[in-house]
């Protein structure tokens, strides 16, 4: 009997091949299909090989990118990030303020009116500054510093005002009580020229005499020296300045030609220090000092410079670290020192000197008329309509 080797079917019990009825004999190896769950018109999960490609689906449709998802968290991170560099920037440069002035020591002072009066002055300090410096600005090695500039900022609601204190005027030194002593001084009727008082007692007395020869209350001060002043204007990148005339001074280191031209620190310094190549010197050189600090702030102000962190920083720092302002003296005040300035230069507001008539000893001689009338609009906050020199 023959062998069957179990789990073995013999050939003659094998079920006969499929027919499907159409004359397709399907061998061994057909496939219904069922068995690994395809369906059919959908292409197969398996890439590769031949076939038509139908089979399981190969994965998940693709998406169409949500745009406004992504504008929308574009939009958020940018107002993080200008939020975040903003508050950061505004800490950094108030902690770089050198708040040194105390005008509580001021004594006896006339009641504040109406906008905001800030007392400007450029000292010739040369603190800081290495001999080799000293050479290049033309600032001579004086040991102190006493008053190069001085001038009376008004802002307010009819126009912003900038008045120009001749250094050469005559005013008489009030009683005051020392900044470092605390003592009390009389007033002895002593009279002398207006920078005097800042070499003899600092900012405190200057602003105390400011105040008693005109009767206006003073709300801010804010110093620089020669070398913060040409700092910041190297980090702006120069002030154009267009100069009727030219002028040459030995002393100042002042050469120019007539006509438009970019001022770096240096000539900056040397254009507003100018006093000795007009006759009118004092005079002159304080209309220079406003047309130049004008252009300044504007520059400053610009979107050249504001929009451009390169320039930006380094004009921040190079201001901030040479600025000596009042104790009470707030970033937002010295934005708006500077905003008022940029709209004298751009025709909104008005520069003058001081009004004057005649002198004596060389010392100029204040309009009390007229100053009583400047004070008086400053004071009601009123459209200044004085002249001056």
């Amino acid at each position: 009997m023959r062998q069957v080797q179990r789990g073995q079917v013999p050939p003659q019990q094998q079920p006969p091949a499929y027919d499907d009825g159409y004359g397709n004999n399907q061998g061994d190896g057909y496939d219904s299909g069922y068995n690994t769950g395809q369906v059919y018109g959908q292409p197969s999960r398996a890439g590769g090989g031949g076939g038509d490609g139908y089979g399981p689906p190969t994965g998940r449709p693709a998406r169409t990118p949500n745009w406004r998802k992504r504008i929308k968290w574009t939009a958020i991170t940018l107002v993080t990030v200008l939020v975040v560099t903003s508050v950061v920037t505004y800490f950094w440069a108030d902690s770089k303020l050198n708040r040194d002035v105390d005008l509580s020591k001021v004594i006896d002072r006339p009641d504040a009116g109406d906008g905001t009066n800030y007392l400007i002055v450029g000292t010739d300090s040369r603190e800081g500054m290495s001999a080799e410096e000293k050479k290049k600005l033309h600032t001579g090695s004086a040991e102190g510093k006493r008053t190069d500039t001085m001038m009376i900022l008004h802002t307010g609601s009819n126009g912003d005002t900038l008045v120009s204190l001749p250094r050469d005027s005559n005013v008489t030194i009030p009683s005051f009580k020392g900044a470092e002593s605390g003592k009390l001084y009389p007033n002895t009727g002593r009279q002398t020229k207006l920078n005097a008082a800042y070499a003899e007692d600092g900012p405190e007395l200057l602003v105390r005499t400011v105040e008693y020869n005109t009767g206006l209350h003073i709300d801010h001060y804010a110093e620089i020296g020669f070398g913060g002043f040409a700092g910041i204007v190297d980090a702006v990148g120069g002030v154009e300045m267009n100069l009727k005339e030219g002028f040459k001074d030995k002393w100042s280191g002042a050469d120019f030609k007539a006509g438009k031209q970019t001022l770096d620190g240096q000539q900056a310094l040397a254009y507003v220090r100018t006093r000795h190549a007009f006759a009118a010197s004092d005079l002159q050189r304080t209309k220079n000092q406003q047309a130049f600090l004008a252009a300044l702030a504007h520059k400053v102000a610009s979107p050249s410079t504001v929009m451009n962190p390169f320039r930006l920083y380094p004009t921040l720092g190079a201001g901030l670290d040479s600025l000596v302002v009042d104790k009470d003296m707030s970033l937002w005040n010295l934005g708006s020192m500077f905003m008022a300035m940029k709209s004298v230069s751009g025709g909104d507001g008005k520069s003058m000197n001081m009004p004057t008539a005649g002198s004596t000893g060389g010392n100029l001689l204040w309009d009390k008329a007229k100053v009583k009338q400047l004070v008086e609009q400053f004071n009601n906050d009123e459209k200044v309509t004085v002249t001056g020199n």
